[in-house]
């Protein structure tokens, strides 16, 4: 198989050709009319649901997992990790279980899902850095509870999002570390030394910096800016345009350089038409049409993202005044790097035959997927979809 495009980072049209799920080589060509940028397919670390479909409703299906990777595959990613979140060890265990079984039975789940990002429950209990997660489930780390729901995720779980503050939770992190486990600090208030005691012990990530906070902190020290100064970590955005003010985003993104990484942090609202929505979170929730989703109750609350992560690479490029190659490097190689996916994140010979051709004006503007490649096959195509309506 072969495909033609404009490369984001450098603006050289190549043609790649893939067989048995590699590439086979990257070829410069010249000039080609009409042809779409291509990128290594995008990798989404932070997934809790889209286009109706959920992994933190009461009970998560495979229908859940099915619905979602069909979803993110027709919006460019070929890699995420779906995201379970605070909740009791019943409710926890079922997800994990769930995705495991969809994993194992779905071949285009197992080649889009190479783990799982389990967001708490070791959170911290405050109000605003807790955000929406529910404040009855929030504890202290426990190993054998943790080792229960890795055996339940088949040895599945690869990120986990704690707060560094809670009691035994640096010992904790470094049998997370040890285990091959990545571990990311989010939801925390925590100190400056205990920040810097996390990273000794293995954390590498900070989760949505920016947000899970409180809305006051002071001016500092603080614990935003102990994360953006630190440089043993990394950090993941939700560049949605919303989560972020804009010189917010582009100041943090200027601060972690080449540590920065694109999530979506999408919820099961994400792609549905603008509307009130009953929900889990907040009792009812308003996505609007400018893609802001909210409490009903009041607009000014955020109740999640809603929107994948295209969304997210196009709001970037406009609103932090990065490039279009630096968002996609934030959004591919970065993020593969940081997880240790040796075969993602590039368009290189050995490498997996993951693909994104997209087109995305000059000028600025929505950004469209035009086609997606899974292991070196066509798993979605705009003109397939547009013939089906």
């Amino acid at each position: 198989m072969k495909w033609r495009g404009r490369l984001a980072d450098t603006g050289t049209y190549v043609e790649i050709t893939a067989e048995e799920s590699v590439i086979r080589s990257v070829t410069e060509i010249d000039e080609q009319e009409n042809a779409p940028w291509i990128s290594p397919g995008w990798i989404d670390l932070q997934v809790n649901g889209f286009a109706g479909f959920d992994f933190n409703g009461e009970v998560t299906t495979a229908e859940d997992v099915i619905g979602v990777t069909n979803a993110n595959l027709a919006r460019g990613v070929t890699t995420y990790l779906p995201t379970v979140i605070t909740g009791s060890s019943k409710r926890i265990t079922q997800a994990l279980t769930a995705i495991a079984e969809a994993c194992d039975s779905s071949e285009k789940v197992g080649a889009c899902v190479p783990g799982i990002h389990l967001e708490g429950p070791y959170l911290s209990e405050e109000d605003g850095p807790r955000g929406a997660h529910d404040k009855a489930y929030i504890r202290n780390p426990d190993w054998t509870e943790f080792a229960e729901w890795q055996a339940a995720s088949g040895n599945r779980i690869r990120l986990v999002t704690l707060a560094p503050e809670r009691d035994g939770a640096i010992p904790f992190i470094s049998k997370l570390a040890e285990s091959g486990v990545v571990v990311s600090l989010g939801h925390t208030k925590a100190t400056t030394e205990q920040i810097e005691a996390a990273v000794k012990a293995g954390a590498v990530l900070s989760t949505h910096l920016g947000n899970g906070s409180h809305p006051m902190l002071p001016r500092h020290p603080n614990y935003i800016w102990d994360q953006l100064a630190n440089d043993g970590l990394w950090a993941t955005f939700i560049p949605d345009g919303h989560h972020l003010a804009p010189n917010v985003l582009k100041a943090m993104l200027r601060a972690k350089r080449d540590k920065a990484i694109f999530v979506s942090d999408c919820v099961k609202f994400g792609g549905m038409p603008a509307g009130r929505y009953k929900s889990n979170i907040g009792s009812e929730v308003e996505l609007h049409p400018n893609g802001r989703l909210t409490t009903a109750a009041n607009p000014d609350i955020l109740a999640g993202s809603a929107q994948a992560l295209d969304w997210g690479i196009a709001a970037a490029v406009q609103l932090a005044g990065i490039s279009l190659g630096e968002a996609i490097e934030a959004s591919t190689i970065r993020p593969a790097t940081v997880m240790g996916f040796s075969r993602l994140g590039k368009l290189a010979e050995g490498m997996t035959a993951n693909l994104t051709l997209f087109d995305y004006p000059d000028s600025g503007g929505k950004l469209h997927v035009r086609e997606t490649v899974l292991h070196a096959k066509t798993v979605y195509s705009n003109l397939e979809a547009e013939g089906k309506n």
